[in-house]
């Protein structure tokens, strides 16, 4: 159980911490202008539930205390009325929920600081498969069935460009776009539509901080990025990692760390699963904290922090970590 006092950060470098819990508290805790780099790919609305509980009945109960469709709630009131982030009854809940979220960190962000954020779209369906973990559509994981009302844009077989309306609201909220990296993925499975192109893409954003006058300025390595230095790479998707469905491919992630945190600096990732980013930050000689607020993910990305960074076929490679006794609880 977090307590309410500011969180520490790891000062050693290669060092990296697991906070359990939800990180629209955690990222509040956080000193001011104390991370280099955010970088985290958040869930998904409308795909799983990675395990955790969500009241189906969220919409009516909003509606009952006079709220609207088109007026999302607050997040606090959101989940203390059960609901999970991701599972949103309508995306636009999400895409505000998800906003909230990052400006939630924005003051422990440095000036020069950079936010990337991994997220893939979602096709509508009136009713919907959300699968209880495991890869949509994929595998013999339990699913249920829920019903999503229609309207607007919310129409079935409709792409609900999820990720360009989330880079529109965090514009809204003054954060900077300096770019849409495209997440080219060779390897996705086959799908059973006959009517329409499988999705082999994800978006990637990269966002800094508005500053108060003049352009933004920030940290950024660009000897660091991929050849070409293009805003399209092609990666192939990473198999789960300690029963997560949705790991970080290393040479994903990895520079994007190594051009947007400089040596030394702190990497943070609110979502952090089993603690892949983490990982491949100590690697690289920085250092790292990160929020998980399921249990077991937790637990694993704490194993996996002192174990070394894994590569992305699952297996350890054998960089040793720097580990302090205190930093793992």
């Amino acid at each position: 159980m977090e307590s309410s006092q500011a969180i520490s950060i790891p000062r050693q470098h290669c060092v990296a911490e697991v906070h359990e819990g939800d990180a629209y508290d955690l990222m509040g805790k956080l000193p001011s202008e104390s991370v280099d780099l955010i970088i985290t790919s958040p869930p998904y609305w409308g795909l799983r539930t990675y395990g955790l509980n969500h009241n189906e009945n969220i919409l009516q109960e909003w509606l009952d205390e006079g709220g609207s469709k088109e007026q999302p709630p607050p997040y606090d009131w959101y989940r203390l009325h059960g609901g999970c982030l991701g599972m949103e009854p309508l995306p636009e809940w999400y895409i505000s929920n998800l906003a909230d979220f990052f400006q939630r960190g924005a003051a422990a962000l440095k000036p020069g600081g950079s936010l990337w954020v991994n997220i893939g779209d979602t096709y509508f369906a009136r009713w919907s498969s959300i699968r209880l973990d495991g890869r949509q559509g994929l595998g013999d994981n339990p699913r249920m069935r829920r019903k999503t009302p229609m309207g607007g844009f919310r129409q079935e077989k409709q792409l609900l460009l999820i990720p360009a309306r989330f880079a529109i609201a965090m514009q809204e909220n003054r954060w900077i776009l300096r770019n849409d990296l495209i997440w080219e993925k060779r390897n996705v499975p086959p799908r059973p539509e006959k009517d329409r192109l499988r999705l082999a893409h994800e978006h990637f954003f990269h966002f800094v901080k508005r500053p108060k006058e003049g352009r933004a300025k920030y940290y950024y390595d660009m000897s660091a990025v991929e050849a070409g230095a293009r805003d399209v790479v092609t990666v192939n998707t990473a198999p789960g990692s300690d029963g997560h469905s949705a790991t970080f491919p290393v040479k994903l992630i990895e520079p994007r760390i190594l051009s947007s945190c400089p040596p030394g600096g702190l990497v943070l990732d609110p979502f952090c699963g089993t603690g892949r980013a983490l990982s491949v930050a100590v690697r690289n000689g920085r250092r790292a904290v990160g929020f998980e607020i399921t249990a077991h993910f937790s637990e694993s990305a704490r194993r996996n922090i002192t174990g070394g960074p894994v590569t992305d076929d699952g297996e350890l490679d054998t960089v040793d970590v720097e580990q302090t006794e205190d930093a793992l609880f």
